[in-house]
């Protein structure tokens, strides 16, 4: 375990995994750092807060994280383990898949939480290697929050791939809202959350990694997607990030019951589900 005294700031982290990134050789076997990094002592900067609430759709002003904050809190700890030289996958182009968070009961914003980070492990992809990072939130003794995040770094593989899991034919789901997405989107989440990759941010930056305009972040699809779902105190969130939404562009959101999805035509950006926790 390592402990820290302060949330590492992410600029020089996202340059660092930049500069570190062509030197790596990803690969399902290789080493990864397994020693967690621990920040105790959180508090929640209210006015960052009411930023994200308002980029995202939340409503600001009272006294509770939405069930996707906590992953901000602990951003700047996974890209620190993420951009280290004993991290074998290449920052540059890891591309967030998923994300499953449960949250055990209601998070008061003006609460103190312990925040502990560890990278899982790394597993084979059919386009490369895949890297799991879980994040908890506790207080005291209790883990009141918690989530594992996929990240992929696609490379050429050696046919080692997870056994095929049977995919499931869903109904599409009724069509609640149609949203017409700025230019800025990416700029204003990445101001309230930290995460300005610059795949998010502007074209000419985006295309520097192959996509025709600046993309959203798969966190702020979700936690579009949830503001307007809603989730009870204790809760299960799923959700797999399928395609990515360009800017500006225009999306459906679309819920059934416990499942919720963005589409942009036939084409799924995310795919969720909001459960009881297990």
């Amino acid at each position: 375990m390592t402990l820290l005294t302060r949330s590492p700031a992410l600029a020089p982290l996202l340059a660092r995994g930049a500069l570190l990134s062509p030197f790596k050789h990803p690969h399902p076997d290789a080493d990864f750092p397994r020693t967690p990094l621990v920040l105790p002592g959180v508090r929640v900067d209210l006015a960052r807060l009411a930023a994200y609430e308002r980029v995202c759709g939340f409503a600001t002003g009272e006294d509770a994280l939405p069930i996707t904050y906590p992953h901000v809190l602990g951003f700047p700890l996974a890209m620190s383990l993420m951009s280290g030289r004993d991290f074998p996958l290449p920052l540059l182009g890891l591309v967030h898949t998923s994300i499953d968070i449960t949250r055990h009961t209601a998070l008061a914003a003006t609460a103190s939480y312990d925040l502990t980070v560890h990278l899982e492990g790394l597993a084979p992809h059919r386009r490369g290697t895949e890297a799991a990072v879980v994040t908890e939130l506790r207080t005291g003794a209790d883990v009141v929050w918690e989530s594992r995040s996929t990240y992929l770094a696609r490379h050429r593989t050696d046919g080692r791939t997870p056994a095929e899991v049977p995919v499931r034919e869903w109904k599409p789901l009724p069509q609640v809202a149609e949203w017409r997405l700025g230019a800025d989107v990416g700029r204003r989440y990445g101001a309230a959350s930290g995460d300005r990759n610059p795949i998010h941010l502007y074209p000419l930056t985006a295309r520097l990694f192959g996509f025709p305009r600046a993309i959203a972040h798969g966190m702020w699809t979700v936690a579009r997607c949830l503001a307007v779902h809603g989730t009870p105190r204790a809760a299960r969130v799923r959700a797999e990030f399928r395609a990515p939404v360009l800017l500006p562009g225009t999306v459906e959101y679309a819920a059934d019951g416990g499942r919720f999805e963005l589409r942009g035509g036939e084409k799924v950006h995310v795919a969720g589900s909001v459960q009881p926790p297990a």
